[in-house]
């Protein structure tokens, strides 16, 4: 028997560097499973004896309850369930399917069984965890507010289920002086959509806030979990990343450049016909990124202004494209 989607599960973050053939015998014996949209896969306080990896579709994660902003938002290469499988507690979150999601159901005993045979799925598995721990811890240290509720209505933009800029700006000085300390360069990546005003015009503000959701997903499933991506409003995205050298950083700007290029966008298209079901279009769209090193005592306007003005000669230069900045004043 062969694995269950294994070309889709080569991309979670869980394999990360790993040959599937080492864990074959495990994997092919997990359900795929798909979760209808709108439908709940994990209630806060429910029992949870299984980890998910996303092949194809979007989750969302409530913190509490659905009534608030999405927390994270989970696309393919992503899992969820990890918390419950450390700590053996119930779920944390309400997750649910933003739209028709595949998945590999994968036991918590089998899991163990993959940690136990090899080192690369325990390290992937600690990465993964530190990432979502330090990503929530971030979010509730950057307020002053008492209530979780009010720090999520803050810092969360809730079309695409990122953070956006108030939570770049209060996180960014705290990030600067961690990495300095630590000795590892970091580095911003800004993203701009290309020619997103033309294609608002041409095909109305639903479908491009569906490629914003959509370029969100995609930019998420290709970072890794310390890689901190934010919303800047519009049509612009910021990564905070740390790497150890400039070039590490550009192939990290190429790596979301292509994935956003490959990727056919799937959305919806109104018929003329009343009661006609929605015809399905794919479009391309493609980003153009500008890449600054953060230097220590540097503002987070001076790096945003660097990275946009690398941002900007990408796009003199023929769009879908990375530049580096050079130095910044």
């Amino acid at each position: 028997m062969t694995i269950p989607d294994s070309t889709l599960l080569e991309r979670n973050k869980l394999f990360r560097d790993i040959g599937l053939e080492s864990v074959e015998h495990i994997l092919k014996d997990c359900q795929a499973i798909t979760l209808k949209s709108g439908a709940t896969l994990l209630e806060a306080g429910q029992e949870n004896t299984s980890l998910y990896l996303v092949l194809d579709g979007e989750l969302r994660v409530y913190l509490n309850g659905r009534g608030l902003p999405v927390h994270a938002v989970l696309g393919p290469g992503e899992c969820v369930g990890e918390l419950s499988l450390v700590d053996g507690g119930n779920s944390a979150a309400l997750v649910i399917a933003a739209r028709d999601t595949r998945m590999l159901v994968v036991p918590h005993e089998l899991v163990w069984a993959m940690v136990d045979g090899s080192n690369g799925i325990a390290r992937n598995l600690l990465a993964i965890l530190a990432g979502r721990i330090r990503n929530d811890n971030l979010l509730q240290v950057t307020t002053s507010e008492p209530s979780l509720e009010f720090d999520v209505a803050a810092h969360i933009d809730t079309l695409t289920g990122l953070h956006n800029k108030n939570w770049m700006g209060e996180a960014f000085y705290r990030m600067a002086q961690r990495y300095e300390r630590s000795g590892v360069p970091l580095f911003l990546l800004m993203a701009d959509i290309d020619r997103f005003k033309d294609f608002n015009d041409n095909n109305g503000h639903l479908a491009g806030d569906s490629v914003l959701k959509e370029v969100a997903r995609i930019m998420a499933a290709n970072l890794r979990p310390h890689d901190l991506l934010v919303h800047l409003g519009g049509d612009r995205f910021a990564v905070l990343l740390p790497e150890k050298s400039s070039d590490g950083a550009m192939k990290m700007a190429e790596r979301l450049r292509e994935a956003v290029a490959l990727t056919a966008l799937r959305m919806g298209k109104s018929s003329a016909v009343a009661n006609a079901p929605r015809a399905i279009q794919e479009e391309h769209v493609t980003l153009s990124l500008g890449v600054v090193a953060v230097r220590p005592g540097d503002t987070l306007d001076s790096v945003l202004a660097a990275a946009d003005g690398a941002l900007q000669q990408a796009k003199t230069d023929g769009r879908n494209r990375v530049k580096m900045a050079t130095a910044h004043g």
